[in-house]
């Protein structure tokens, strides 16, 4: 979708969710810089659960043309969720998901200490990609942290994310869109790099189809 077209809905909700040193903070403070460069009004409202050990992180964008609305999107209300770690997808799908949300998911597990501990259990990934399908009306699976791993550094998966959003042309994102935004937070030296990324996550998701 060029980024000039319209919303599919106002306000629209979009999560990102991830764990801590995922970049997930990253990732919201882009994508909220490519709809206020095009004119919306954008809510970021953030959720952090011991971000610095490996918990939950999540940030909720509602973005609109014509007010400003509550930081945190109400219960059911994602029109998108982009996760970059499999459990997280569903734990945001159990409470702001609905028939209709869309869902772009990186398949790499991050094991909680609970996990490690053998306290926990992590379920099986065809598992987890079947509950996901199940509770959304498309979702894309992406090896977006092996993808960025092959370019040097696994935090490019957030990016590569973004990517797959443009991608998959639900909203209105694009690269120029995209370079605008990411040379406003970043140093000149970095911009060239993330643009790479980007455009392997859109040539990821278009490899794809959505299911499990």
């Amino acid at each position: 979708m060029a980024a000039d077209a319209k919303l599919p809905g106002d306000p629209y909700n979009l999560v990102i969710t991830g764990v801590g040193g995922q970049g997930n903070v990253l990732a919201s403070r882009v994508l909220g810089n490519i709809f206020t460069q095009q004119g919306y009004r954008v809510t970021i409202g953030e959720t952090f659960g011991a971000s610095q050990r490996g918990g939950s992180v999540m940030s909720h964008l509602r973005i609109s043309e014509t007010g400003t609305w509550s930081p945190r999107m109400p219960r059911g209300r994602a029109h998108v969720i982009i996760s970059l770690e499999p459990t997280e997808a569903l734990r945001v799908l159990a409470d702001y998901g609905n028939p209709e949300v869309i869902l772009l998911c990186n398949t790499r597990p991050v094991h909680s200490i609970a996990v490690i501990s053998g306290q926990a259990r992590y379920p099986q990934q065809d598992q987890l990609r079947q509950w996901i399908g199940d509770l959304s009306a498309r979702a894309w699976f992406l090896e977006a942290t092996r993808a960025a791993m092959e370019m040097g550094n696994p935090i490019f998966a957030n990016i590569m994310m973004i990517g797959a959003l443009a991608a998959a042309d639900i909203l209105p994102v694009d690269k120029d869109s995209f370079k605008a935004a990411v040379s406003q937070i970043m140093p000149e030296d970095k911009v060239a790099a993330n643009c790479l990324a980007f455009d392997r996550g859109g040539q990821m998701l278009l490899k794809k189809e959505p299911g499990p």
